[in-house]
């Protein structure tokens, strides 16, 4: 490897805004993020997926078509 091309690569800090602190290996310093896998609905398993239809059901709803 080429001498003073790379950027400094070193143990960081990422905090959450929940509070969940993680070390990593970055280029940048300090890191804060506003979800991670702590608090994030996907992986806490609080998700709310829609299950009313597609959008053929949509139009018919908003159409009044039965």
């Amino acid at each position: 490897m080429k001498e003073g091309i790379h950027p400094n690569y070193a143990e960081t800090t990422i905090t959450c805004a929940c509070g969940n602190v993680i070390k990593a290996g970055s280029t940048k310093q300090d890191i804060k993020v506003d979800v991670c896998s702590k608090c994030h609905p996907f992986w806490t398993g609080n998700l709310k997926r829609e299950t009313t239809g597609g959008r053929a059901d949509k139009f018919k709803k908003k159409y009044g078509i039965q």
